[in-house]
């Protein structure tokens, strides 16, 4: 049987089907991760362009 940490506390879960919440170890860690992502507390980083692209449409 597969053993994770929940992402939000860290407690042990067991990775069975009879967990819905997996990852997560209950309702509650779930609702505040997806509330995490709402508030764009979690990114990922990205470089910004090097050059401004053409708009393939736009008259020359």
């Amino acid at each position: 049987m597969t053993v994770v940490a929940c992402p939000t506390c860290g407690k042990k879960v067991e990775w069975t089907p009879a967990n819905k919440f997996r990852p997560f170890c209950s309702e509650r860690c779930k609702q505040i991760d997806l509330g995490a992502w709402a508030e764009e507390k979690y990114t990922i980083p990205g470089a910004a362009p090097s050059e401004t692209l053409k708009d393939p449409l736009a008259d020359d």
